[in-house]
């Protein structure tokens, strides 16, 4: 199904008058040169939506040769406004499509040499907006009798309809294009690869909140889960998945545990990818002399999740032995059970040197799964290089079916199902009676009706892949190159890992650090990421790294002004880490006139800042300086960027200042005591001479 952003304007008129001489140019002249991207519908679209329509026949496109068969044309109408009542016209070219490179030209791009002719037409109901209304048109078997087994291609138009009021904004002419698989040749037995994956938001394992959401009933775990139950489908299955669970011990939720044991319960055979999903051909292109694995899952362990066992290490029993948790290893969380060993399914950019370095991988023979774009031919099943073994998968088919297993709409899944058929009836038809495998791209999005639809239209019950392996082998020739940028960008990856390996050494348990960081490096060259997705992921996880290289520092300091003699000095040390941290601060002065500690161990708190008390003491004069700091962790290894402080030393202010202090303080006693001796002599003259008035009066009177 095409989508098309709605346009407005003149623009958009435009682009609708052109659309419309388009679909009216199929409708009327049915000619092989369709104008739409996508081989399920032409689609008609305005302001107000797109009209599509589909086409199934037979058997997900397979009908035996000579018989009669039903079409059925499905009309969708997502538009905003009501679709009035048409005509449908079936038309089937009766030039089979030879090979891949045909039937994907004529899916993709309409074009074909073959000449049309009708099979039938009927008319169609009005459709409701956001409705569908599907109509059968009758095969009869004369229309079929002279077509010998092949491919054919099939197209469809539906013309003749309106919006409500005949609105001009609303275009209704489409086609569709299809095919029809006439087969009179036993089924090929064909295996099919299912990779079951899950990827967490952190790069790291899946959370709890997670897993609940990926083992609900709508959940991606689920669906990939019930996709695959009743059927023969081999399970690719990323280790991380369980290791996520089990780690979780008995916190796990019962419908996660659920999850995990009927996974391990069912009777398809699996292998192990390799945690997250990691490339092979990503580590082997990088010179890496073995698999990247988890460097620890044990460290963010709760040892209090795991069920106890009785401490038996002493001789004697005692009456209450003290239980010991029971934690699992990193083998025990991350073990596929039932897993065929040695099976590697990498990228497809595989070289024949690659598959020498694969068997040391493994540690013995490797089995390598590879498309068939690798070895540059059309053959698919099993097959070797030299002494390598390999199982081929057919790549035109595997592409076609993956669609078909990511479309929730059944209606559009029927034109994948048809494809993905008739590159099987090609491929059955070049190699006969060989065995064929088809393996699904990594997809988390895939609901469990469709991925069970599209392996049941495939697969042949009880026929996995130790009956492939078992049959007679083809000598092929690799022709894929090494794909050299991933492998650049996995060493530089593995670089920064170094260095923050050596940056680990401030927490007290460094793998808290550095084990996600290593499982965010196997998820990083991923297989399924394409091109674009892995250049990203690359530059995201690379400023990851920076960010928490520079996640502990001193933070800058405003100029400190020194007046006494000794003092202590106040640094704050930034930690942005979810986890404590120890580092030494070192604190170097440029001049000889201030004595610094020059270190001094912190224990700076997670995801905060630490004051770091550094004492100091002044010597004889007074200046500007610097004091240059710096972090270290406890092994030594610089942490964060060199900080200076800028002191203003004035040291012999405090003697000067005793003075000073002093003098004022002699200077106001001084004050005191002459203004009290002043006050008492005022005060006894005034005495005096109030004795003598009152003295006068008595002196005349005598």
């Amino acid at each position: 199904m095409t989508v098309t952003t709605p346009e407005t304007g003149l623009r958009a008129q435009l682009l609708r008058l052109a659309r419309g001489a388009v679909a009216f140019a199929i409708v009327l002249g049915i000619c092989g040169m369709g104008a739409a991207p996508s081989y399920a519908a032409t689609d008609a679209q305005s302001d107000e939506g797109f009209v599509e329509l589909f086409i199934s026949v037979g058997l997900n496109a397979v009908v035996a040769p000579g018989a009669a068969t039903t079409a059925e044309l499905t009309v969708q109408n997502g538009s905003d406004a009501e679709l009035a009542a048409g005509r449908v016209v079936l038309e089937i070219g009766r030039t089979p499509l030879t090979d891949d490179a045909a039937l994907s030209t004529w899916l993709d791009e309409g074009v074909t040499g073959a000449v049309f002719t009708p099979l039938g037409s009927d008319g169609t109901t009005s459709v409701d907006p956001g409705a569908s209304t599907t109509t059968s048109i009758t095969v009869p078997q004369e229309s079929l009798a002279d077509l010998t087994p092949g491919v054919y291609p099939l197209r469809a138009a539906l013309s003749g309809t309106d919006g409500v009021d005949s609105d001009p904004a609303i275009l209704t002419d489409v086609a569709s294009r299809s095919i029809l698989i006439v087969t009179a040749a036993p089924a090929p037995q064909v295996a099919v690869l299912v990779p079951i994956t899950a990827t967490p938001a952190d790069g790291s394992l899946l959370t709890l909140d997670e897993l609940v959401a990926l083992t609900a009933s709508d959940g991606s775990l689920t669906a990939q889960l019930e996709g695959v139950v009743g059927t023969s489908a081999a399970l690719a299955i990323d280790p991380a998945i369980p290791a996520a669970i089990r780690s979780l011990g008995t916190s796990a939720p019962t419908r996660v545990v659920e999850w995990l044991a009927r996974l391990e319960a069912l009777p398809n055979e699996r292998f192990a990818l390799q945690f997250g999903d990691a490339d092979a051909a990503t580590q082997a292109h990088a010179a890496l002399p073995s698999l990247l694995q988890p460097t620890s899952l044990h460290a963010s362990l709760d040892p209090k999740l795991f069920p106890s066992i009785p401490n038996t290490a002493s001789p004697e029993p005692t009456p209450s032995p003290t239980p010991e948790p029971s934690v699992p290893d990193d083998a025990e969380l991350s073990a596929v059970v039932g897993a065929l060993p040695g099976i590697l399914w990498p990228r497809g950019d595989v070289t024949g040197d690659d598959l020498t370095t694969f068997a040391g991988y493994v540690g013995g023979p490797a089995t390598t799964i590879l498309p068939s774009t690798s070895i540059g031919e059309t053959l698919s099943g099993h097959a070797v290089v030299g002494e390598h073994d390999l199982l081929i998968t057919d790549a035109a088919t595997s592409a076609a079916l993956s669609a078909a297993a990511a479309e929730p709409d059944t209606d559009a899944r029927a034109g994948s199902l048809a494809a993905a058929n008739g590159h099987l009836f090609l491929a059955a038809q070049s190699a006969p009676g060989v065995p064929l495998l088809i393996g699904l791209e990594r997809d988390e999005t895939r609901t469990a009706a469709a991925l069970r639809a599209a392996i049941t239209a495939v697969d042949t019950p009880a026929f996995d892949l130790s009956a492939l392996r078992s049959a007679a082998p083809s000598a092929v020739t690799l022709t894929a190159a090494s794909d050299v940028s991933r492998a650049t960008a996995l060493q530089t990856m593995l670089a920064d890992e170094v260095t923050l390996n050596a940056f680990s050494t401030v927490l007290d348990e460094p793998q808290l650090l550095l084990g996600p960081e290593r499982i965010q490096i196997l998820r990083v060259i991923a297989v399924g990421k394409t091109d674009e997705e892995f250049t990203a992921a690359v530059d995201d996880h690379r400023t990851a790294t920076q960010t928490t290289l520079g996640s502990v520092g001193i933070e800058p300091t405003s100029t400190i002004q020194l007046f006494g003699a000794n003092a202590d000095f106040g640094f704050w040390v930034r930690n942005d880490l979810p986890w404590p941290v120890d580092v030494r601060l070192l604190a170097q002065p440029s001049d000889l006139r201030l004595d610094v500690q020059r270190e001094t161990e912190a224990r700076a708190d997670a995801a905060s800042n630490t004051r770091v008390k550094v004492p100091v003491s002044a010597r004889v004069g007074s200046g500007d300086l610097t004091v240059e700091l710096s972090l270290k962790s406890p092994t030594g290894v610089d942490i964060g960027t060199t900080r200076y402080a800028d002191v203003s030393v004035r040291a012999e202010w405090e003697t000067i200042g005793l003075f000073i202090f002093g003098g004022l303080a002699a200077l106001l006693i001084v004050v005191g005591v002459v203004r009290t001796v002043r006050r008492r002599r005022r005060s006894e003259a005034s005495e005096v001479v109030e004795a003598d008035a009152e003295a006068a009066p008595l002196e005349e009177e005598h």
